[in-house]
C-alpha cells in the first residue's frame, strides 16, 4: 500500500526522522486498512499512498521532535478520528501508553480492530471528551495530551487540558495562520502556560505545533458542557 520501504525511509530522513522496517510494516498495514475502511466509514480525505505517508504518518510522528514521549509516558489523543497523531507516535515509540478518544463509535471500532491487526496495545474509548475528563481515573492523569483538530485553540484547550497532569504537556497541531494569542486567557484559566509555538515544514508544507505546559491543577468547573465550550469560548 505505502511506497517501497527505501522511499518511505528517505521521506522520514528528509524530515529528521528514522524509519525502521518494523515501523514501516505496521504503518503499511495501517494505511491499507485505513483506505479499505474509508470506503464504508468516512475517516479521511487523504487516500493516496504517498499522501498518507507524508500528511498522516510523517506529519503525526514529527511531533516527537518537539515533545518528549519518554518511556512509559501516558498520553491521550482527544478527538482522535482515524488515530492521528497519537497512534503513529505509539508505533514509532512503542514504550508509551496511549488512550485514543473519540465521540464516534465507528471510528473507535476501526481503531480497536486496527490495533489488533498491528499488535499495538492502546485503550480505545468511545466517549465525549468533556464527560470523560470528569472521571477520576482520567482527569489530570496524563503526561501528554495531543489533538490534531480544526477547533480554535480556546475550544481545543478546554477539551484537552483537563486530562493533563501538573507538569504535563498539551500538544496541539494547528494551522499556520491561527492567532494563538486569542487563547492566552483560556490557557491561564485551565491551569496552563504557553511553552512554545513552533513552525516547521513537512515536505515543503507549513506545519505548526503549540505546546502548553500544565502548571497548576484545573478548577472543578472545567470542562463545561460542550454547548458552552463552543458557544462561549474562554
Amino acid at each position: 500500500m505505502l511506497p517501497e520501504y527505501s522511499e518511505c525511509r528517505k521521506v522520514f530522513e528528509e524530515n529528521g526522522l528514522v524509519l525502521t522496517e518494523e515501523v514501516y510494516e505496521k504503518l503499511d498495514i495501517y494505511a491499507e486498512f485505513l483506505v479499505e475502511t474509508n470506503k464504508v466509514i468516512n475517516l479521511t480525505a487523504i487516500t493516496e499512498p504517498s499522501d498518507i505517508l507524508i500528511k498522516h504518518f510523517a506529519d503525526s510522528i514529527s511531533i516527537t521532535k518537539y515533545v518528549d514521549f519518554f518511556d512509559k509516558a501516558r498520553a491521550i489523543d482527544v478527538g482522535t478520528g482515524a488515530g492521528f497523531p497519537l497512534l503513529p507516535v505509539k508505533i514509532y515509540k512503542p514504550d508509551i501508553r496511549i488512550t485514543l478518544l473519540d465521540g464516534n463509535n465507528k471510528r473507535i471500532r476501526f481503531l480497536s480492530e486496527l490495533c489488533e491487526k498491528i499488535s499495538v496495545d492502546a485503550e480505545c474509548i468511545h466517549e465525549r471528551a468533556e464527560l470523560l475528563a470528569r472521571r477520576d481515573e482520567y482527569r489530570e492523569q496524563y503526561d501528554i495530551a495531543t489533538a490534531r483538530a480544526v477547533s480554535a485553540m480556546p475550544v481545543l484547550s478546554e477539551y484537552c487540558m483537563p486530562f493533563v497532569k501538573k507538569g504535563g504537556i498539551f500538544c496541539a497541531m494547528k494551522g499556520p495562520s491561527e492567532d494563538i494569542a486569542a487563547a492566552h486567557n483560556a490557557i491561564k484559566l485551565l491551569g496552563g502556560e504557553l511553552q512554545n509555538d513552533i513552525s516547521y515544514e513537512i515536505n515543503g508544507e507549513q506545519r505548526r505545533v503549540v505546546l502548553v505546559k500544565k502548571i497548576s491543577r484545573i478548577s472543578p468547573k472545567f470542562p463545561r458542557a460542550s454547548g458552552k465550550i463552543k458557544s462561549k469560548p474562554l
